[in-house]
């Protein structure tokens, strides 16, 4: 029987823990589905996922300075031919697969800084290349928002009408879909891919009398959405003030405080923070996966966190968790574990307001715990019934679950 060929697509091995995860997420589907399935990527790191996950990586773009802004005519030119020469290869790689999968990460979506022939134009050409050449495209488990910009709209729309299967993160991503006049009738909502994630073993629960467990903050390089260019400067300095003023209230309390990223381009808010702060008790952790990041918040007494897969990895470990939340889809999430009433703005960090939710969240810790714990199981229900559906719409000659049943 030949191998079913496997492609994963997307910004993986770039700097990005979420994104990371969720390919690590997908692949342990498929080894544990469909072994023997032979599987590479197209992205944007290759070295980082040929090294770390042992799969055969192409580079996404053809142009090595993609992501650097072109000012000169020699880089505006080579830009140019990019999109041209990335035409060609991402139709060819295309082509070589039986079935192609973007695994989770917000591609449909403009709620950070984006440039409609970046990522879109990128995603476009695969799904189209699929369509042309009959090769499946899935987006699994995406992150989805109403984009205003109308050409990032148009690419973003048409790639979701091409792929031949789309799978949300969360309702509202559906929704967002549907009002940009995708058909959504048959598209199904299951929790982000993160959480198929194996989590640490939980800890023992926090003792008040014992030597106090860290709070975890996780911190952003957050300058505002697609949308907010005009005031990007504004929002990022009062995101990175009050949320100094944040950490420096713990700290002079006595708390000890773990910074958190999710993304290189992190580093300078943590250095902006343990500058500001000056205090032993804030320390930064070194953190380069989503296992290493639910590690510290396993650990934690109580995480507040801005990046979606921060909030993520919280969650998952059943740790208290406090949202500044940049875009509805952190809202989404809190409410669908149970925590709704614990999200903050990011664009408008109020420190003594967040103090006081923070407050009011460690209050009930208990009870979050024990919510938690049940919304993590009803999660990895739902992630089974997605893998089984993939392996349906996918891998339509293969019945992994009768085969399961008739094993036992």
């Amino acid at each position: 029987m030949i191998p079913v060929r496997v492609g994963v697509f997307g910004l993986l091995g770039s700097g990005n823990l979420g994104n990371d995860g969720s390919l690590q997420a997908l692949l342990g589907y498929l080894r544990a589905e469909h072994p023997d399935a032979v599987v590479d990527a197209l992205c944007g790191g290759p070295e980082a996922v040929a090294s770390r996950y042992g799969i055969p990586a192409t580079r996404l773009h053809w142009y090595r300075g993609e992501y650097r802004t072109a000012s000169r005519a020699g880089a505006i030119a080579a830009k140019g031919l990019g999109k041209l020469v990335d035409a060609v290869r991402t139709a060819a790689w295309v082509r070589r697969h039986d079935v192609v999968i973007v695994p989770g990460m917000g591609v449909l979506e403009a709620t950070l800084p984006l440039r409609p022939w970046g990522f879109p134009y990128s995603l476009f050409l695969l799904c189209a290349s699929g369509r042309l050449f009959g090769t499946r495209v899935a987006l699994v488990g995406v992150g989805a928002a109403a984009i205003g910009a109308r050409p990032t709209r148009a690419l973003v729309r048409w790639s979701a009408r091409l792929a031949a299967y789309r799978s949300y993160r969360d309702a509202l991503s559906r929704d967002a879909m549907r009002a940009m006049g995708v058909d959504t009738a048959g598209d199904e909502v299951h929790p982000d891919l993160a959480f198929a994630l194996p989590a640490p073993p939980p800890g023992t629960p926090p003792d008040p009398s014992a030597h106090p467990r860290p709070v975890c903050v996780g911190v952003m390089d957050f300058h505002g959405g697609d949308d907010d260019r005009g005031r990007a400067e504004e929002i990022h300095r009062r995101y990175l003030d009050g949320t100094t003023r944040f950490v420096r209230a713990l700290a002079e309390e006595g708390r000890p405080v773990r910074l958190l990223t999710g993304d290189a381009c992190d580093a300078p808010v943590v250095a902006a923070i343990l500058d500001a702060v000056d205090s032993p008790l804030v320390t930064a952790a070194e953190v380069t996966s989503l296992t290493d990041l639910m590690k510290e918040t396993a650990a934690a007494d109580t995480v507040v966190a801005t990046r979606y897969h921060n909030l993520v990895c919280a969650l998952k470990t059943g740790t208290p968790t406090l949202a500044l939340s940049y875009a509805a889809k952190s809202d989404a999430l809190m409410g669908r574990m149970g925590l709704a009433a614990y999200c903050h703005p990011a664009r408008e960090v109020d420190a003594d307001r967040l103090l006081e939710q923070f407050r009011a969240l460690e209050r009930r810790s208990p009870q979050v715990r024990q919510t938690l714990a049940e919304r993590n199981l009803v999660a990895a229900r739902q992630l089974e019934r997605q893998f089984t559906a993939l392996t349906a719409a996918l891998f339509p000659g293969t019945d992994h679950t009768t085969a399961r049943q008739e094993a036992a």
